[in-house]
This record gives structure tokens, C-alpha cells and sequence, in this order.
């Protein structure tokens, strides 16, 4: 397996130039985000509108923040070998449009437009295969656990961007999404926290 280009640190200043991207869209790709395409998607049913972000939170190993696994298992990369838990995910095909890392910064992986399959078994609000109408965005974390100042103000941004180009309504967990099977992002997500949010899109619901 040939190497990936590590993710660089956020340059100071990078998060409040966010706003200066929120209308740059090229495809469905935020020019805000650092692109590395997964095949892990597919085109959405014709005339299906986008109204939902489902967020999730990965890190790979459990609990280990900063490698490449993450971007090496979207991209259908990860050699199996290198710690005993990636054995459970050899063989998946998945992939959210977004990663935001702990430090802020933003990964895109499918163009928004296209369906990312991140969801799985899922529905909301009586709709099933929630993968068809929604765009997914992972946080660097592990469920349970608390997130970054910077992943809050990353999110924002990201969600000010989308809200921009696409007519979304809510915003939920993958916990919501796929009860019982899922517990992401978990507790030590505040949702609160991302509604009191400075520019914060009004138009979401939150499930708080």
C-alpha cells in the first residue's frame, strides 16, 4: 500500500477564513475542506432532495488521534495487520463526505452531491436508507468521549457552507439514525454547545 500525504497542521488563522469559502463550491467539493476522494459512494436517486446532516465521530485505533487510518479505511486502504481491531473492519466500503480532525481541520472525501455511504441500516423520520438524502460528516473522536473547541468551530463553519448550496433542515447522530445499532457520536457530544454556536445556521433543528 503506497503512502498517503499526511494532513497538515491548521495554520493559524485558518478557521475564521472558513466564512471566506462558504460560496466555493466546485461538483459538491468545499474548497474550505482538503480533498482526498473515496470510491466508497454513488450517484443519489433522481430527485432526491438533501434536507439532513447525520454526524458520526471515528478514530482509528480506538481513542488514537492524528494517523492516516482513518483517510487509509475511507479510501479502502487500511492494512488490516497493523492493530487488532481493524480486523472487525476488513472487507467495509464506507466512507462519510467529511472529516473534521481534532486540530479543526476539514477532510472531504465525496463530493456532497454524490451519496457517501456512511449511514448504513437506517431512517429517520420514516424515511429509510437515510444515506440517500443526507450528507455525513465524521468527527475525530471516539463516541463517549468530549470533542475539540476547534471541531465545534470547524463544524460551524461547515455547516454554514452547507446550509448555503443545499436545503437542509436537520442535523442528528448516527445514534438517531440507527438506534441500537449505533452510538455515535455519543454523550460527549453537546448539542447545546453547537446550537449557542456563533453563526450557527438557524434553519437546523438539533435533536437537543
Amino acid at each position: 500500500m503506497g503512502p498517503i500525504e499526511p494532513v497538515p497542521p491548521v495554520p493559524p488563522g485558518l478557521l475564521k477564513r472558513h466564512a471566506d469559502h462558504a460560496h466555493r463550491w466546485r461538483q459538491g467539493w468545499w474548497s474550505g475542506a482538503r480533498r482526498c476522494t473515496s470510491p466508497n459512494c454513488g450517484p443519489r436517486p433522481a430527485g432526491m432532495g438533501v434536507d439532513l446532516v447525520v454526524l458520526h465521530s471515528i478514530s482509528l485505533p480506538p481513542g488514537v488521534y492524528g494517523g492516516d487510518a482513518v483517510q487509509r479505511l475511507f479510501t479502502n486502504r487500511l492494512d488490516w495487520s497493523v492493530h487488532p481491531s481493524f480486523e472487525a473492519l476488513r472487507g467495509l466500503q464506507v466512507s462519510a463526505h467529511f472529516v473534521l480532525r481534532r486540530d479543526g481541520g476539514a477532510i472531504q472525501f465525496v463530493s456532497a452531491d454524490q451519496r457517501a455511504w456512511h449511514a448504513g441500516v437506517s431512517q429517520w423520520r420514516g424515511r429509510e436508507h437515510c444515506n440517500d438524502f443526507s450528507i455525513g460528516i465524521e468527527l475525530e473522536g471516539l463516541e463517549g468521549a468530549t470533542f475539540e473547541a476547534l471541531q465545534y468551530t470547524a463544524l460551524t463553519s461547515l455547516l454554514q457552507a452547507l446550509v448555503r448550496r443545499y436545503p437542509l433542515r436537520e442535523i442528528a447522530g448516527h445514534e438517531h439514525v440507527a438506534p441500537g445499532r449505533k452510538q455515535d457520536p455519543g454523550p460527549g457530544f453537546d448539542w447545546r454547545r453547537l446550537e449557542a454556536m456563533p453563526g450557527f445556521p438557524a434553519a437546523l433543528q438539533t435533536p437537543a
